[in-house]
């Protein structure tokens, strides 16, 4: 039997508390929010890439279909990355493996961390970034 979105968040909160990895955070955007849908997330700009040193911002936003089907995920900060459309700063479903091939086990931790590994991909590498600071 799955486990209900509410639980399945509940425990994705209380990990984002603690603080799972070094390089990425992620909670609720407002602690009054019961049904837990929007979220903050951080990820740490991998080194010896043009992200190092850089701390970068998303929302995610997790509808009544979590987790069933992704979360949306959208840039606050910009970053030139092959699978972020460039105008919004959302995260293209089809251009990212972790959602476009979406298990209902998959969390929001797994998310950042791949798109933390997008980064030095050898397509995105090289990409000139935006000045940073500099916002969608």
């Amino acid at each position: 039997m799955a486990i209900p979105r509410s639980f399945r968040l509940l425990e994705e909160l209380e990990k984002g508390e603690k603080g799972g990895s070094q390089v990425c955070s992620y909670g609720l955007a407002d602690g009054e929010d019961v049904t837990m849908t929007k979220w903050n997330g951080t990820i740490l700009g991998a080194p010896n890439s043009v992200h190092a040193n850089r701390i970068y911002s998303v929302e995610i936003e997790c509808d009544n279909t979590y987790p069933d089907k992704p979360p949306k995920v959208k840039f606050i900060s910009k970053i030139n990355l092959d699978c972020v459309d460039q105008a919004t700063g959302e995260v293209i479903v089809e251009k990212f493996n972790t959602m476009k091939n979406w298990k209902r086990s998959t969390t929001m931790e797994d998310i950042l961390l791949e798109l933390r590994k997008q980064m030095i991909t050898a397509t995105n590498k090289a990409l000139s970034q935006p000045e940073e600071g500099s916002t969608f």
